[in-house]
This record gives C-alpha cells, sequence and structure tokens, in this order.
C-alpha cells in the first residue's frame, strides 16, 4: 500500500469548525485527535489512506507547499500573506469566517481619518499583506512583527496601530481597540500541494468530496 494522504489541519477554532466538513466528506479522526491534553502531532483515520496532522495555522501551508503533507486546511489569510506558488487552493471551505482590519486605539480613531496616511507604524503578523495594502493606496507602512498578543502594541507604545484577524470584535473592545479599515473577509480553504494533486491518485476524490458537502451545506 502506498503511504496514506496527510491532511493538516490548523489548531484552534478552524478546527472545531472543520470536524464536521471532514466527517461528511468520510474522513473520522481517531478519537485522540479532539483530545485537547493529547501531545501526539499525527492521527490516523477510519480510512487506512489518510492521516491528519495537527499544526499551527501559518504551519499548515508550509506543510503543504514542501511536500510534507499534501492536503491542508487552513484560512485564505495564510495564503495571501505566504503567497507559495506550489499551493493550489480548490475549495473555499465557508468556514472560519472572519475579517483581517486595521484598528487603533478609541481616542487616536476619534480625530483619525485613514485616507490621510502617508505613513504608518503598524504591529502586525501580516506584514506581507499590509505592505500591500498600504502600498496600494501610496501609503508606506512600517510593520513590527509580532505573533500573538498584538492588542498589547498601541497600549505599551510600540506601534500605534495595528493590522489582525478580527471575528467578534470583542477582543478589540477590552483592550480600547476600534477597527478603521477592514484589509480582506477572510473564510478557511481546502489547499493542495501542486505536485502532488498530479500525481497522487487519491487527491482528486477527496478534493471533489469536500466539494459535494460544501455544495450541499449552501443549498
Amino acid at each position: 500500500m502506498p503511504d496514506p494522504i496527510i491532511l493538516a489541519v490548523p489548531k484552534g477554532r478552524i478546527l472545531e469548525e472543520a470536524l464536521p466538513l471532514l466527517a461528511a466528506a468520510g474522513i473520522v479522526p481517531e478519537p485522540a485527535f479532539s483530545d485537547e491534553g493529547s501531545r501526539a502531532l499525527r492521527f490516523s483515520t477510519n480510512r487506512a489512506d489518510i492521516d491528519l496532522i495537527r499544526v499551527r495555522a501559518f504551519d499548515v501551508a508550509t506543510f503543504v507547499a514542501h511536500g510534507a503533507a499534501q492536503l491542508g486546511i487552513v484560512g485564505s489569510d495564510v495564503l495571501d500573506e505566504f503567497d507559495y506558488s506550489e499551493l493550489y487552493a480548490p475549495v473555499d471551505l465557508g468556514i472560519g469566517h472572519c475579517r483581517l482590519s486595521v484598528a487603533e486605539p478609541a481616542s487616536l480613531a476619534t480625530g483619525d481619518d485613514p485616507r490621510g496616511w502617508s505613513h504608518v507604524r503598524v504591529a502586525t503578523k501580516y506584514p506581507a499583506i499590509t505592505r500591500r495594502h498600504f502600498a496600494a493606496r501610496g501609503v508606506q507602512a512600517e510593520c513590527i512583527k509580532l505573533n500573538g498578543a498584538m492588542e498589547l502594541a498601541p497600549l505599551l507604545g510600540l506601534a500605534p496601530r495595528i493590522v489582525d484577524l478580527v471575528s467578534s470584535g470583542r477582543t478589540l473592545k477590552e483592550n480600547g481597540l476600534v477597527e478603521v479599515e477592514v484589509i480582506s473577509q477572510v473564510t478557511s480553504r481546502l489547499i493542495a500541494n501542486r505536485a502532488a494533486f498530479k500525481t497522487r491518485a487519491q487527491i482528486v476524490p477527496l478534493v471533489d468530496a469536500f466539494r459535494q458537502v460544501v455544495g450541499a451545506r449552501a443549498a
């Protein structure tokens, strides 16, 4: 039997939303997969030809782009940030809805107009997206790379603004920040390694199965 297809999935909220899609596509992970206390990273499924790995969202794209995993589930924000040519994103799964936004302290936003910016200092884990977004408007973006706790940057004087994912907006509000501009709407995508898509016979039927599941949910 050939090596199993490896499907990389992200930890956290997207994983919770992805589990029903996996089940509907005929992929049921072993019980340990849902055990948050488990330190295992690779899991078997009800199918001998498919294994799952559970990694950080940004790492899903890396594993798939380099062929260590053949399929993955990841937010469109990650795809836009890294722009891997080795990735093919055939299905918008319609989960993980949020937006990538610019936010700043409410006190600053009162008299601020983003249309008048010529230079911005921003804390973000999306420097590539941020620079492209502002460059399109002729604004120079100075990006400070952070991997978390973004809301602290304005509070502690690291940067007056942030670019981060926003869902309910509760975290921003609790830290005295407000959205002033939406860069993009984000959903999670099924991604495939381009080379594997052409050479591994199991992948096309799997992609079709996910496409049918999404279509049935939208009907």
